[in-house]
Order: C-alpha cells, then sequence, then structure tokens
C-alpha cells in the first residue's frame, strides 16, 4: 500500500458555491487522491480543503486547485475577516509518520517552484520547507495581507518570494509549506464583543505569554465574538487545556463560552492524549479502540470474518 500524506489547502473564498465546488472538483480530478473534508466560512470568507494521498498525486491535486483558485478569485474584491495574503492562501502539506517531513518538504519545494514559473504567481515557501529561517513563521509571511503585500512585494527585499515574481495581481500570493500536524479550533463566545475575543486571545496565546503552541485571534464571526486558534502541537497543549485556560478568562470577562468547532480533521492521537491525561486514563492506547482493532482486523485479511 503507498504511503499517504495529508494536505490542509487553505483558500480565499467561503462564500461562493461554484468557486468552491470547482475547488473539490479539482482535488478529486487525481487519482489516489481522497477529499476527506471541506470546511467554509462566510465571515471569514475560507474554504479549508483536508485531502491525502501518495505525495506526487497530492502535489498534482494541490496544483490543480491552485490552479482555479487563481483563475476564480480575485483577492482586489475579497473580503474576510481572516488574514490572508491570496486565492490560493497556504497549502501546507502534512506528514502522516514523522519520518515523512522530509518528503513533504521535498512536495512542498516543487510545488512552489512549479506555481511560481507556471502560474506567475509569488510563492513563500514556509515552515520546516523554509528557505529562510525569517519565513519559518506564517504569521511574518502575512503581515500586512494582500494589500500591504501587494504594494511593498517589489520594494521591501525582506518580502521578495522564493519562486514567482516579485508583483502581485488579482490572484494574490501563496505560502507553501510543510508542517507536523495543527488542530485548528475556534471558541465562539455569548457576546458580541470583539475586545472580549481579543483580550482572551492576548492572554492565552504564546507570542504574548500564554499557552506554548497556541496561536490565536479575536474575531467577530456571525454576529458572535470568535477566538481562532491553531494548536500546534497538542503533545504540548492540548484541546482541554485551552478550553480550561479560556474558561478561567471569561469567568473573569462574565461571558460564557456558547460553542467551539473544529476547522477541518483532528489527529485521534490528540484524543486520545487528552483522555489519558483528563480522563485519568494514562495506560490508554489504540488497543483501547474499537475502530482501530477493527482495522487491525482487516489489515491481516480478516475482511471475510467482518462481512459474515
Amino acid at each position: 500500500m503507498k504511503e499517504f500524506i495529508e494536505c490542509v489547502a487553505n483558500f480565499s473564498e467561503g462564500r461562493n458555491e461554484v468557486t468552491i465546488a470547482a475547488l473539490q472538483a479539482a482535488v478529486r480530478s487525481v487519482r489516489e487522491v481522497h477529499l476527506l473534508d471541506t470546511h467554509r466560512d462566510v465571515d471569514h470568507n475560507r474554504a479549508v480543503l483536508t485531502f491525502v494521498g501518495p505525495p506526487e498525486a497530492a502535489k498534482w491535486a494541490a496544483y490543480r486547485a491552485i490552479r482555479v483558485a487563481c483563475e476564480a478569485i480575485d483577492m482586489n474584491q475579497h473580503r474576510g475577516v481572516h488574514p490572508r495574503i491570496g486565492a490560493a492562501d497556504v497549502i501546507p502539506f502534512v506528514p502522516l509518520r514523522a519520518e515523512q517531513l522530509p518528503t513533504c518538504i521535498e512536495i512542498a519545494r516543487e510545488l512552489a517552484e512549479q506555481v511560481g514559473k507556471e502560474l506567475e504567481i509569488p510563492v513563500y515557501c514556509y515552515g520546516a520547507a523554509a528557505f529562510a529561517a525569517r519565513n519559518r513563521n506564517l504569521e511574518r509571511i502575512r503581515m500586512g495581507q494582500y494589500e500591504w503585500l501587494k504594494e511593498n512585494i517589489a520594494r521591501d527585499a525582506d518580502r521578495h518570494p522564493d519562486f514567482g515574481p516579485a508583483r502581485m495581481g488579482p490572484a494574490g500570493a501563496t505560502a507553501i509549506g510543510a508542517r507536523g500536524p495543527l488542530i485548528a479550533f475556534n471558541v465562539y463566545l455569548a457576546s458580541s464583543e470583539t475586545d472580549h475575543a481579543r483580550t482572551i486571545a492576548r492572554n492565552i496565546r504564546q507570542s504574548s505569554g500564554g499557552l506554548p503552541c497556541v496561536k490565536a485571534l479575536g474575531l467577530m464571526v456571525g454576529g458572535q465574538a470568535q477566538i481562532s486558534m491553531n494548536l500546534t502541537d497538542h503533545r504540548i497543549t492540548s484541546i482541554s487545556a485551552v478550553i480550561r485556560a479560556i474558561e478561567n478568562e471569561v469567568r473573569q470577562l462574565q461571558v460564557c463560552i456558547d460553542r467551539a468547532e473544529l476547522v477541518g480533521l483532528v489527529p485521534l492521537a490528540a484524543m486520545m492524549e487528552d483522555a489519558r491525561r483528563h480522563w485519568h486514563l494514562p495506560d490508554l492506547s489504540s488497543d483501547h479502540i474499537l475502530e482501530a482493532r477493527i482495522g487491525q482486523i482487516r489489515e491481516t485479511g480478516g475482511e471475510d470474518f467482518i462481512a459474515e
């Protein structure tokens, strides 16, 4: 069986059904690639497509979707609360096993070169695929967003792309990289006070002295204050730890959590780590998971038994 890697492609379109369907079709058009999830949000004006496949196939699926995005999305008309620099905003490749990271780096750089050359889009390699240390952090690449970068990409040497021209058209720029699994996780407050969300985000994120491996922004989404987060290493800071921190914050602000949502998919290991810590099950393993045990039967040729 071929090894799969994951791609979690972020596009600056969460409202136009035709464009989102075209992005999905582009991913599905590549044999051996499986589209697992599409998360879209009209306030963020963003769609996140999660798919898996063999490395070369995943690269081609990403390329075809990037091409669709660059043809269909005009960043001069784009409005949304989420930071962005381009139509195909962020394209990360994610190893499903730690030893796959070098492959993800290679695939990301190959795709970046192809997009820059063939689609004439400025491309920044980020995360583990970054050529320059300053571009390891995605937030730095997106600083100022599309509007600032459009005016300054040519004149600021530190913002010159790794591939493609140092000029921006309607499709903007793209960040393509490799990273470990992260959990995109949002919490909505029972409040329309964006300042509450911004205060909580500032207090819990690592860059402000909060929880390690947590990135957070306070936004207004659908008339509610939202804390939009990326948990970059669930082994260090779990979902439960973030929720507890937010619960402490909302008590002080005298507001309540309304609900939470996952953006895309979450690794089973993250759920199991939460269970080990917070359900007091230190010995929990995949042997305790029903679906995992069934999967082991299938791998050892037990399909006939399951069918029967």
